[in-house]
């Protein structure tokens, strides 16, 4: 059953037996990270209303919206098999500098496919690399011209293909339009423009682990 719920200031999306999906605010990590400093995060969050609740995916620190986690070994087996056979259809809408050229594909959408791997001398950072990245894909089309400040922006919407680490934001830097906000692909003024990275995961159907029925979770662009 979906409840308006929430744990320690975490909406929560939906609720059963066998998931938990929460609105994850931007600046909250998804996971704990290295040292006492770093213990709060979303899935430290939930498990203490859901000690079950098992971690099946991630979202980015800066990144806000739908996350969702198992409730028990069984359902997170089964979460993370539709992840890897790419059955979670992922919906992201973002605001990028500047006006790219609107993709080519007749229905509007457009594909990037650029390989990424880790830029290890940069961590966290990731980049395009063609000698060792792995193929990454994204699909992505325009929704309107906005104002931010003194620059022109864009807002897209972004569906991943694959689930790379930090791929929207690199693929997006990559094109010359990097995410507003992103204090690690954006420079100048595209990186001030923003009080917070302007990523947010709208929207995630994925088969429910109980009987695989099409589940839609939404979160409304808080942007």
């Amino acid at each position: 059953m979906s409840t308006d719920d929430t744990e320690a200031d975490l909406p929560v999306l939906h609720a059963d037996a066998t998931l938990v999906a929460i609105d994850k605010p931007a600046g909250l990590l998804a996971v704990p990270g290295r040292g006492p400093d770093k213990a709060d995060c979303a899935s430290a969050r939930v498990q203490r209303r859901w000690p079950d609740a098992r971690v099946v995916h991630r979202l980015d620190m800066d990144t806000s919206g739908v996350m969702v986690l198992a409730r028990g070994a069984a359902a997170q087996s089964a979460l993370a098999r539709a992840f890897a056979q790419r059955r979670v259809r992922k919906r992201y809408v973002a605001v990028v500098t500047g006006v790219p050229l609107p993709p080519d594909g007749a229905d509007g959408w457009g594909d990037i496919r650029l390989p990424l791997a880790v830029d290890w001398p940069r961590r966290p950072r990731s980049a395009v690399t063609f000698a060792h990245g792995k193929p990454s894909h994204t699909r992505w089309r325009i929704l309107g011209l906005e104002r931010w400040g003194p620059l022109w922006a864009t807002r897209v919407e972004l569906q991943p293909i694959t689930g790379r680490s930090h791929q929207l934001r690199v693929h997006l830097a990559a094109l010359g339009h990097p995410i507003l906000g992103d204090p690690l692909y954006a420079d100048g003024a595209a990186r001030h423009a923003a009080p917070r990275l302007l990523l947010h995961a709208a929207g995630l159907t994925l088969p429910h682990p109980s009987d695989a029925t099409p589940l839609t979770l939404a979160s409304p662009v808080p942007f």
